[in-house]
Order: C-alpha cells, then structure tokens, then sequence
C-alpha cells in the first residue's frame, strides 16, 4: 500500500515547477450516470483511488467504513469515497451530484456522480450541464435499462457529445466477449435513434479495476483504450469553442478611473485580437478592438475559456449584459422562442406566469405558454401536457419582455442555455435549451406613431393612470371602483372601468379560475390597460388579481407612478358573512373549485399604494379617501 501511495517525485524537488506544470493542464469536466447499483460511485473511488487522490487518513477511513457499512465484505468499498450523505450510505445509492477532483500527468478531472433515479432526473442535468464528457456505465448482468436509455437521452438532450459506454462488473460475466458485444449492440441500435453518432464502448470492473488505469489481462480480446487513457486524450470542449466565432458576454464595465474603459467577460467561443471588428448587441453599434487587458499583462491575443477586459476605439454604449461578438458574424436577437424546458421545482409551472430567465449575463423577464408536448424520458414518446411538473421535460414556447442575443444551445451552450428564476422567492425553477426564434418574432416590428401617450393624457387635461383593486371576493372591489369613477367623472374626468366579472363575458370568456387560467386573465387584462392608459385614459380595473408576481407584471408595462395598486383590506370571515353572490357557500359545500381564499391562495399586497379598510369605512368614504390621495390627477 505504501508503495502505491508515493507522492510524485516533482513535488518534493521543486514545488513551484509541479505548480506551473499543474496550471497549464487542461481541464476535462465528465459525469458517471447509469443505472442504480450500475457502479458509478465505485468507479469514482476507483479512479480517485488509482490516481492517488486519497491523503492517508482518508485511506483508514475508508477501510473502516467499508467493514461498517460496506458492500463488498471485508474488501474496500470504493463508493464510499463519494456517497457522502448518510441516506446514500444507508440505501446504498447516490441521491446529490457528487463532485470530485482529480489528476493525472496529463490532464485535470472534475467529475460529477450523477443519481440514477428518476425522481432525481433535475440533479442529473444539472450535473450534466457543463460536462465534456459522459461514462454511462452498465451492468454486464443486466444489459441495457430503461435509466439507460433515459440517461442517454439527457446527455444527448444537455448537448454532451463524447459518450463512454462501459460495460461495468465483467468480473461477475467471466469476462465474457459475447456479452459485451450483445450489450454494445443493443444500445448502438438505441443511441442511434435518438441522434448519438458515436460512442467508445470499453469492458470494465470498476471494483476490480480492469481496464480503468492499466490495461486487463482478463479481456485480450479487448484492443480499445484503457479509461483513464481516453479522457487524459479525448479533445475538450473548450478547444472546440475556439474554433467558432468570437463572443463575449459583458459581465462588468470596469471603469476604475476616468482615463479608462474596458468590458470584463469570460470569451465564451472564438478569439479576438487588437484591431478586430466587433459589434455589439443588442444594440448593434460596431467598434474595434483596442487593448486586451488582463491582471498580468495586455494581450496579443485571448481565446475561448479566458477571462480578459476588452478595450474598443468608440466610446459606445455597452454594459452588462451585452454580448461583444465578430462583427461580420454576430448572434442573432429576438424576444420569441421555442425551448426545450427541465422544469426543476416541486410547483407546477404556471402558464403565462413571469419568471427571470438568465442566459449568460443578461436577464430577462419571461413568460411560457403550454407546453407543445412533454417527453416521456423512458420511452421518449410524445405527450400532451397542461404544464410541467417536477422532472418533467417539455417543449414550449417563451416570449421575453426585451430582445434577447442568442444562439441555438446545439451551437452555443453559453448563448442558449438558460435559467429560469422564480421572481418572489428566487428559486431555480428550470433550466431551458433555446432551439431557434420564433418567426413571427422577426416580422412583427414596434409600430412608431407620431401622437404620443402623453399628447393623448394632454388633449383630456389629466394624467394617465390604472387604479388596480385588489382584494377578496366581496370585499367590495367593483362597488368602490364605481364610487371612485363617479367621483372622478365629475371632476371632468376620462376614465373607463374594468370589471372582473363584466370582462369574463366577453374577452376571458374561455378562461377558467384554475391558477394558470387566472394568470392569463391578469395578464390579459393587463394589457387592455396599458392601451387605454396609452390613450389617455385613467382605468380602473376591479379583480381579485390573488397572485403577487402578475400585479407586479402588470406594474412593469406601465411608465413609473401610472400604476397604483389600491387593496380593498377585507377579513376572510367578514366577506364571507357578506356573499353577496353566494359564492362562499358553494366553495364551502365543495360546489365550486379553485375559489380565491377558500382553496385557492391570496397574496395580500406586501406596500400597497393605497389601502382602504372596508370594515371601519364605508363605500362612499373609501372612495372619497383614494381621490385624496390621487389628488392632484392634472
């Protein structure tokens, strides 16, 4: 044991020169998934364990947690090293992605443990969305499994293109060639149909350590690679990346004093030098390359994977966010797509709820519609769906509140690979892959109108507004909307009321009070606001609008102070007693579903504009107390 635990000779010679010989390795990011019990985790503790990655404590750890809790008897228990979660320990399966470091002469590993089971499929891709590298392993007993096929479609899905097959556990096959070529052929006629064009197939024993490090004699009829010996050689996606055209997400202006300006980024894909055009987008003003500043020094030349503060000739605007691109060959930009959506969180996406979408360093606000279809990840088949769920993958189209620079995610993971944030409590919610812009998004264009929003509010004398009432089913939302409206309409006033109910007859007549169905309403009516706000018009709009995220979608189409949000502050128990339609009771008796309050939540507004208490106030009161407020309106 000693003798294989021997520290590499350079390290005790001359520190620095290890140092300098380990900084300009390159890196190679792989994941091991598979089926449960495939040995993914033993195949890590393997490599770790070969690679001489294991400090001598950890090593007597090992050996006595293996005899505690182990697997394999009194021998060591390689997956240990990884399945570090007690509950992983205790099934004997790896729940997290588990990350690990480690190197060789040649070359660095980070490599991530990803979970085989299903209900874990959100951990997998995250595992697998910065991988170059995938080992699928398989048990040579049991051949290729559902997991197997759904891991394979993820990889492929996730844009991971270098695709280990090991055959894992041929120490319990005697080694048998005529099961690792049955094996390698069902999944070739698999991975060919859903787009995998090649793949290394390897005979392996993780436990044993066959053809992980060295070469086994067990299998001379094996002339392939050992593992180790292709991912120290398989080429790496970064030196793919710099073969394409140049861009460079903006992360930071970097402004330290007033005689310099420069763009700080990571160069995503490409190359640039001194003296390069580039364009910059979304705005698509061009420049050229200047400097090319770094903490040690400026350069000649920067390349795909380098961090660097880009100098241009123009004083142009360009902050975060922006994409610094070639400027014959730059991304394209729109605000339409259609995406292929993991859907993360254990709530429901809400259709035509906005969420944050995060591509690169720009943020966005977006909105999703029905899925199209999901995919069933075990038999890839098609299917119709409402929404997604927890591990669900889908299809659907997005529409962003502002231009969006973008490649497809086949071309660029950085420019089409996305996030989706949930905008009240700042859950990842979803990772996404943008295939291609929406037509529709390139030949529809904003219309410029000489008579302006504000020429409009000037010709009624008066200042546009949307006066938003919300609050519970009868707390009496539209009887003081009306007040305020009467009030207002002798004051010479133009205003125009939205009623909840009266819209429902007409425009939302097809939609329903499930959640989704409510965020549409909002968002319809929304909309027809902000067009009567851009005639000029003061609108009042009575609906229980239950959800936070859409007032505030609403507030947002509107120029700053337009929007005032007034809660009609009523008890639960006291617009109960009142039911002035009954509605509570049918709730009540189960009659009548999804009814705000009842079983269905409301978000109160958490800093209301205005807030009236319809139990200490009467209608006319309340009324009279929102035109105070609103006052001066001209």
């Amino acid at each position: 044991m000693d003798a294989i635990y021997q520290t590499e000779a350079l390290i005790a010679e001359d520190i620095d020169a290890y140092l300098d010989v380990h900084q300009h390795k390159t890196m190679l990011r792989f994941i091991t998934c598979g089926s449960v019990d495939d040995g993914k985790s033993t195949l890590i503790g393997r490599l770790l364990y070969d690679s001489k990655m294991i400090f001598e404590d950890q090593l007597a750890a090992l050996e006595s947690d293996s005899k505690k809790v182990g697997t394999q008897g009194q021998e060591i228990d390689f997956a240990l090293l990884v399945d570090g979660l007690a509950a992983e320990r205790e099934q004997g399966i790896t729940i997290d992605v588990a990350y690990r470091f480690f190197n060789t002469e040649k070359r660095k590993f980070i490599v991530a443990d990803c979970p085989g089971h299903e209900q874990y499929t959100r951990n997998m891709v995250t595992g697998a969305s910065t991988a170059d590298l995938a080992v699928i392993l398989i048990d040579a007993r049991k051949g290729v499994l559902v997991q197997t096929r759904r891991h394979s479609y993820l990889c492929q899905l996730i844009g991971i293109r270098n695709i280990v097959l090991a055959v894992n556990k041929m120490d319990l096959v005697d080694y048998d060639q005529a099961r690792f070529d049955e094996i390698v052929a069902e999944y070739r006629g698999f991975a060919t149909s859903i787009g995998i064009e090649s793949f290394t197939a390897m005979p392996i024993s993780g436990f044993k350590g066959d053809n992980i490090t060295t070469r086994s004699e067990n299998t001379p009829w094996y002339t392939g690679p050992t593992l180790i010996d292709h991912l120290e050689t398989v080429e790496v996606l970064s030196s793919l990346d710099a073969g394409k055209p140049f861009r460079m997400p903006v992360q930071w202006v970097n402004r330290p004093n007033l005689d310099f300006r420069g763009f700080s980024g990571l160069i995503a894909t490409g190359s640039v030098k001194p003296g390069d055009p580039v364009r910059v987008l979304p705005s698509g003003k061009t420049s050229t390359v200047s400097r090319i500043v770094t903490l040690d020094g400026d350069l000649d030349e920067a390349v795909a994977g380098q961090s660097v503060t880009v100098c241009l000739a123009d004083e142009i605007d360009c902050s975060r966010g922006d994409v610094l691109a070639t400027a014959d060959h730059p991304p394209q930009v729109a605000d339409q797509f259609e995406a292929t959506i993991v859907w993360m969180d254990d709530e429901a996406m809400l259709v035509g709820r906005s969420y944050w979408l995060k591509l690169g360093t720009q943020t966005v606000s977006v909105t999703v519609q029905q899925p199209k279809y999901t995919v069933n990840v075990n038999t890839l088949e098609q299917l119709a769906a409402k929404t997604l769920e927890l591990n669900a993958i889908g299809v659907a189209e997005i529409a962003t509140d502002k231009p969006l620079v973008f490649e497809a995610y086949a071309d660029s993971r950085t420019l089409g690979g996305f996030v989706l944030v949930d905008k009240l409590t700042n859950r990842t919610v979803a990772a996404g892959m943008l295939h291609f812009s929406l037509r529709r998004a390139q030949n529809v264009h904003w219309q410029a109108t000489d008579v302006t929003r504000e020429v409009h509010a000037a010709l009624k004398n008066q200042k546009a507004k949307v006066l938003w009432f919300t609050g519970l089913s009868g707390s009496g939302k539209s009887t003081i909307a009306n007040e305020v409206e009467k009030q207002l309409n002798v004051m010479n006033r133009h205003t125009f009321l939205l009623d909840g109910d009266n819209v429902r007859h007409g425009l939302n007549r097809d939609l329903g009070f499930t959640e989704a169905d409510r965020i549409e309403n909002i968002r319809r009516v929304g909309e027809v606001a902000k067009l009567m706000a851009d005639a000029g018009l003061i609108v009042l709009t009575a609906f229980i609008s239950p959800f936070r995220a859409e007032r505030e979608l609403v507030r947002k189409m509107l120029p700053e102070g337009e929007f005032v949000e007034i809660f009609v502050d009523t008890p639960l128990e006291v617009a109960e007693a009142r039911d002035v339609k009954g509605l509570y009771k049918k709730a009540r008796a189960g009659d009548l579903k999804n009814f705000t309050g009842i079983d269905s939540p409301y978000e109160p507004p958490e800093g209301p504009d205005i807030c009236v208490n319809t139990v200490a106030m009467t209608p006319a009161e309340a009324a009279e107390h929102i035109i105070r407020q609103l006052l001066p309106l001209k």
